[in-house]
């Protein structure tokens, strides 16, 4: 992928990579020849080439490559993984002469709520025609009456998903093949926002009706410990997405949330800011501030909190001597959540300290 002049530099999807290694299989198969690179097309109807890793003939109608999967500049676990497709030859199944399946390292999906349904292997539809377009594309240029079995693998598959969420949605196993396009956006805000609604899709199917949401790993810890026995789908981490989160639990019929979050993060959500990430920290301190005059009346107090570095670096005063200001801030960030949920949904907020211990809980006897 081109990399524009300062900008981040895109990728390609664990399904474009298997798109590249079925294709180069294919190739070899009819060549005999071991290609270099593979030209595939994206979803888009952009085209790229990638490099294939390894290739190898494995009998006289089997081959298995591999590529290594670029994510470009976008911080993705499988960046740099080997993925590979080994392709058979064989009788045909029916009128498609190209069928797709799951092998080492790609995860099963055991629950319901996601695109695939449970026993399939975790393949999504973006890759499925990724790869099948490619194989026609062979397909035009070397007819055969043959079948075609690709089969998708990932050395290491089971060891990365351990580094993902795959296991909260019932993705078993190994990684999961996926892209919409085939193309990864460095960042991606959509990307992020469709593993939020996966994961509550997920919620639903199994029959919840509670979420708790958190903004990151180490905030989910501190949750679950507080709430053991709820299942492990009902914990939602949403990052920076506020809004877009409290949206998609309303548009899934959630009655209840809890909002499990750090001063910080409770801080600019209590200001309705939709995408906390995007708040400017000066801007949070001066209204912290007003609200320490205004639920305090400590002038010194509010000065010294408007001079904060972080809101973290708030907390403590605040803890110490004016903890009604914390309490302000979980109750602001409750009514905002409602807000962004169309008064669909009751929430609930509690404020970490950032031992773990709750500094605030707005319902404590909420069962």
């Amino acid at each position: 992928m081109k990399r524009q002049p300062n900008t981040l530099r895109s990728g390609f999807t664990t399904g474009a990579a298997a798109a590249a290694a079925a294709k180069a299989a294919l190739q070899l198969l009819f060549t005999g020849q071991v290609p270099k690179r593979v030209g595939i097309s994206f979803l888009t109807g952009e085209t790229t080439t990638i490099a294939v890793h390894g290739c190898r003939l494995v009998e006289s109608n089997k081959a298995s490559c591999t590529v290594i999967k670029d994510a470009g500049d976008d911080p993705d676990i499988t960046h740099g993984a080997e993925i590979g497709a080994e392709v058979t030859l064989e009788k045909r199944w029916g009128a498609d002469p190209v069928r797709i399946t799951g092998g080492a390292g790609v995860g099963v999906v055991t629950k319901p709520g996601l695109e695939i349904p449970p026993g399939r292997a975790a393949i999504t539809s973006g890759p499925v025609t990724m790869i099948t377009n490619s194989i026609n594309a062979l397909l035009d240029e070397h007819p055969t009456d043959a079948g075609i079995h690709v089969e998708v693998f990932v050395p290491e598959g089971e060891r990365l998903a351990q580094k993902t969420l795959n296991a909260r949605l019932g993705i078993i196993g190994g990684l999961s093949i996926l892209g919409t396009t085939g193309i990864v956006r460095p960042m991606s805000h959509d990307a992020y926002i469709a593993t939020i609604q996966k994961s509550m899709d997920v919620a639903r199917a199994v029959g919840l009706k509670h979420l708790v949401l958190t903004t990151g790993r180490r905030s989910e810890r501190f949750a679950q410990n507080c709430w053991p026995s709820l299942a492990d789908e009902s914990f939602i981490q949403i990052g920076d997405f506020f809004q877009a989160a409290m949206t998609a639990a309303a548009a899934r019929g959630f009655s209840s949330a809890t909002l499990a979050v750090f001063f910080g993060k409770a801080v600019k959500m209590a200001q309705n800011i939709p995408h906390t990430h995007a708040a400017k920290s000066e801007l949070t301190l001066n209204t912290l501030a007003r609200w320490t005059l205004e639920q305090a009346g400590d002038r010194d107090l509010a000065d010294l909190i408007a001079a904060a570095n972080t809101a973290r670096h708030a907390f403590d005063p605040l803890k110490a001597k004016a903890p009604a200001v914390i309490t302000h801030v979980a109750e602001q960030a409750r009514h905002c959540a409602v807000e962004f949920s169309a008064s669909k949904i009751r929430v609930r907020c509690v404020i970490f300290d950032y031992d773990g211990t709750t500094a605030v809980d707005t319902q404590p006897d909420w069962g």
